[in-house]
Order: structure tokens, then C-alpha cells, then sequence
């Protein structure tokens, strides 16, 4: 079982360079826990590298990477139990289904996908033997995808899946498996959401741009309207680290009203109705010509 001692716990924090990750660390490591906390550069390690924070360069989708945090565990295993994996890591790239490259579909499920599934294989072995807990960070996404967003959608459909299956399989171990759901949240990633709708709006035929031109204003309009309003990552960071404090969890947390509100309509409205009211959304934001 897991001592009482925050002190002598670790938790892993995947994406902690920004956003909801660097605010979780942050959170963890102010209540005690010692927080292995991956980034991708040197700079974002130095940048987060605190009492109780450990930064470690961590690519979920690097093998090597993974090993080398495996083998940090278990330096100090005897001292310090694995409480937590918080799966975190993850990138966005919105598009509409026909004209986002294969490539880059397979890439955005390698890191919000595959690169989870590896996490979580590699660091089991520990949390079975302190009766760990796994988070992983979904989106609201993974429970209706709004047109346009198919794409970083399905990789949170596909972790909200294997999310629900790991849960039941780990359960008779004693192991806590949560999905976190988060709305809109005031992120770096949230904040660029222009610039790369921009980006493949431009690689776009004249055909697909007549098309879907529309939408992507329509996506960008909505996203940023949403970020006025957006939840501070810190909130979310504190929210996140609450969950784990709870000694029987749910096995799924919203954050943010509108994440609360679309999981809800999501539940009571038939699909067709549902595909109505989103549409009306995004029309009331398509540019006014």
C-alpha cells in the first residue's frame, strides 16, 4: 500500500513545458509530491525545475525516453512509490477529415494515443505494486466532435475507449484508472489555434478552400470566443490534483462549464439533434459578409 508520506511519492507528469501539465506539476509538487515532470527541450526542463520537481526529458513516443524514466523509478523505488501516472502529453491539429494529410493524422495518434498506451505498459509494474493511480487527459472532444475537429477527436474517442477498458481490467488490483475531460482551458496550445488553421487553410486546393473556408473561420471564431472565457490552466492544475486526493473516484471529471454542458447534452439529445445544434453554433460564428 502506499505510505501516508506525500514526500515519498512519485508522480509522472507527461507535457509539462505548458499548459495543463506545467500547472499540474507545479500543483503536485506544492503539496508535497515528488513530480518526475517530461519535456521535450532543455529549456522547458530548466524552466520548470523546482523543489520537489524533477524535470526528465520525456517523448512518449520516444522508447528510449520511456526506458530512461523506467530505470529513474526504479533507482529509488524502495524510497519513493509511484502514486500516479497523469498521461498529459498530447498535440491538436484541426482539420476537416478530407483534407488533413494521412501523416499527420498518424503522427497526432502516435502522441495522444500510442504514446499514452506506451506510458502506461512501461510504468504498470510499479503502480501494481503500490496500487497506483493512472489520469489520463482527455477533451470534451472525446465525447462529441464538432465538425472540423475529426481529427484530434478521434485520437480522444480511441483513449477514452482504451480508458474504459483499463479501468475494468485493473480494477480487482486495486489500481484507480480516471479520465479527466477538460473544455476550453487557457493553454499555449489553445492559443495557436489560428495560426495553424491558417496553415492548412493556405495548403488547401481552391476546391477544398470553397468548401470548408467557411468552417475554418467558423473553428478559429468559436475556439477564440471560447478561450475569453477559458478556465486558467492553474485552476485546471488544481482540479487535477484534487481528483487524486479522492478516495473513491468517479471514473470521469469535466472541467469547465462548457465541457460539463456539452457532456450533458451529449448524454440526452439523439444524434441528429445534436448535429443541428452544433451546426447553429458554428454558423453564428462564420465570418459576416
Amino acid at each position: 500500500m502506499l505510505t501516508t508520506d506525500k514526500k515519498n511519492e512519485i508522480i509522472v507528469v507527461t507535457g509539462t513545458s505548458t499548459g495543463i501539465g506545467n500547472a499540474t506539476a507545479k500543483e503536485l509538487a506544492s503539496r508535497g509530491f515528488y513530480v518526475l515532470a517530461g519535456v521535450r527541450r532543455e529549456i522547458d526542463a530548466e524552466a520548470i525545475r523546482a523543489e520537489n520537481i524533477e524535470p526528465i526529458m520525456l517523448d512518449i513516443t520516444n522508447e528510449k525516453h520511456i526506458s530512461n524514466l523506467i530505470k529513474r523509478i526504479n533507482e529509488n523505488y524502495n524510497k519513493r512509490p509511484l502514486k500516479a501516472l497523469i498521461n498529459n502529453a498530447a498535440i491538436e491539429i484541426n482539420a476537416p477529415v478530407e483534407v488533413l494529410a494521412l501523416s499527420e493524422w498518424r503522427r497526432q495518434f502516435e502522441v495522444n494515443f500510442f504514446g499514452q498506451v506506451a506510458m502506461i505498459q512501461a510504468l504498470l509494474p510499479a503502480l501494481f505494486k503500490s496500487q497506483g493511480t493512472i489520469v489520463n487527459i482527455s477533451s470534451i472532444g472525446g465525447k462529441a466532435a464538432m465538425a472540423g475537429y475529426g481529427p484530434y477527436a478521434s485520437t480522444k474517442f480511441a483513449l477514452e475507449g482504451m480508458s474504459d477498458s483499463l479501468r475494468r481490467e485493473l480494477e480487482p488490483f486495486g489500481i484507480k484508472v480516471i479520465v479527466v475531460l477538460p473544455g476550453g482551458v487557457a493553454t499555449l496550445m489553445s492559443a495557436q489555434v489560428r495560426s495553424k488553421a491558417e496553415k492548412i487553410t493556405k495548403a488547401m486546393t481552391p476546391e477544398q478552400r470553397n468548401r470548408y473556408g467557411g468552417l475554418m473561420n467558423a473553428m478559429v471564431s468559436l475556439a477564440e470566443s471560447y478561450i475569453k472565457n477559458a478556465v486558467p490552466a492553474e485552476k485546471a492544475g488544481k482540479i487535477i490534483a484534487d481528483i487524486l486526493s479522492i478516495k473513491k473516484p468517479r471514473a470521469r471529471y469535466t472541467i469547465g462549464s462548457d465541457a460539463g454542458t456539452m457532456r450533458i447534452l451529449n448524454w440526452i439529445l439523439p444524434d441528429k439533434m445534436l448535429d443541428r445544434l452544433l451546426a447553429r453554433i458554428n454558423k453564428s460564428h462564420y465570418p459576416k459578409v
